[in-house]
């Protein structure tokens, strides 16, 4: 599990590492992470001169406490290798995190893992650099509890519905919501594979990108049901959808307040020998102290 595996990733935010004007405002987001994308969203022609871009962005702008990330190309590209190289010797130390995409196992992760410890050592850089990995790849929802455990670096599992759905050949809409009636929630068990994985490693799950952001309403219903299953946060693809992701994931006063409120009130009874109360008409035992505790970790 990274040193670093709790912190806030409430928010994703993408911007396209190509485009200095996104990149500029990107630092005034409100997003937990930004990062910026030298993969789909750069055309070929300009993923190289994208990776200058990025370098001046991560160091040459105040980013507060937001984590500074970069997505770079697939293992299979002729980017990845430059990308890590290029990226990692511009920012260095300003350089938080690398998204890792189409991971479809371990020895991916590993082979990302090897370059960055060697880069750190020739850069002689104060930190560990952290990675995020993408499940999106039939293989790699296959293979996300050994790829979660695949190296001490990894931090977060995101949830990738869209190249997903291309490599199980799902047939969906371009928000990546079935084309027909469909029993129940389409995503369900590849979420819940991603979560488990994640939650079996020690590690945070994001979960995936949601491409109609004119349709606020409905972001926020897909956040919630991610929110509810236990995913840490949400990607935000428009900077308006990160208050949302923010605002969900966040427990609220009311939350908090019953959560300290049950376990004072637990305490109590187990100072005196009790091992389960009534509370307004139900059972209140062990687990549901550790549900309150898990309440006051993610405010925290």
């Amino acid at each position: 599990m990274g040193t670093h595996a709790h912190r806030p990733r409430r928010s994703e935010l993408a911007t396209p590492a190509s485009s200095e004007r996104m990149c500029a405002r990107a630092p005034s987001s409100g997003a937990d992470l930004v990062f910026l994308d030298l993969e789909d969203a750069c055309a070929p022609a300009v993923k190289e001169s994208a990776r200058t871009i990025a370098v001046s962005a991560l160091t040459e702008q105040d980013w507060g406490t937001t984590l500074r990330a970069v997505r770079v190309n697939g293992l299979d590209t002729p980017w990845c290798h430059d990308d890590l190289i290029e990226v990692v010797t511009g920012a260095r130390d300003a350089l938080d995190v690398v998204i890792v995409p189409k991971v479809r196992t371990a020895r991916d992760v590993w082979w990302v893992d090897v370059l960055l410890s060697q880069l750190e050592q020739k850069l002689r850089l104060r930190r560990r650099i952290a990675l995020e990995v993408l499940i999106e790849e039939a293989e790699g929802l296959a293979n996300a509890l050994e790829i979660a455990r695949a190296s001490p670096r990894v931090e977060a599992l995101i949830f990738g519905a869209g190249d997903l759905s291309v490599s199980l050949r799902a047939r969906v809409d371009g928000n990546f919501d079935p084309l027909g009636p469909y029993p129940g929630d389409f995503w369900h068990f590849a979420r819940t594979q991603v979560l488990t994985a994640a939650r079996a490693a020690g590690i945070a799950a994001v979960d995936a990108p949601f491409p109609a952001y004119g349709e606020p309403d409905a972001y926020r219903v897909s956040a919630e049901q991610a929110a509810l299953l236990g995913f840490d946060g949400k990607w935000a693809i428009h900077p308006s959808q990160v208050p949302l992701a923010n605002k969900v994931f966040t427990p609220t006063k009311e939350e908090v307040a019953a959560a300290k409120d049950i376990i004072a009130r637990y305490r109590s009874a187990e100072a005196e020998g009790t091992g389960a109360i009534g509370h307004d008409g139900r059972l209140v035992d062990a687990a549901h102290i550790k549900l309150a505790t898990n309440v006051l970790d993610r405010a925290r």
